[in-house]
């Protein structure tokens, strides 16, 4: 454990993020994985709005970076379309 006044501040700030950011990524991948799961029935759509929506949020905290967030978006729109074609 840290002996200087700030750098114990740190570590107790940087716990509170890692564990905010923890939760923001669960929930992130919760999301995404209840629209794999939905991808063939009617509520597919909005499910991925929901996804969509936790990506940009997730972006936004800076849990995760915005090209990624966009990459994953985009990632999972081409899967909803591949299977309303098929």
């Amino acid at each position: 454990m840290a002996n200087i006044k700030s750098a114990k501040k740190r570590a107790i700030t940087s716990a509170k993020r890692a564990e905010r950011n923890k939760m923001v990524k669960s929930s992130l991948r919760t999301a995404v994985r209840k629209f794999v799961e939905a991808v063939g029935s009617d509520n597919g759509q909005t499910k991925l709005n929901a996804a969509f929506s936790a990506l940009d949020k997730a972006a936004s905290k800076g849990v995760i970076h915005k090209n990624t967030a966009a990459r994953k978006k985009a990632r999972l729109a081409k899967r909803l379309a591949a299977t309303a074609q098929a």
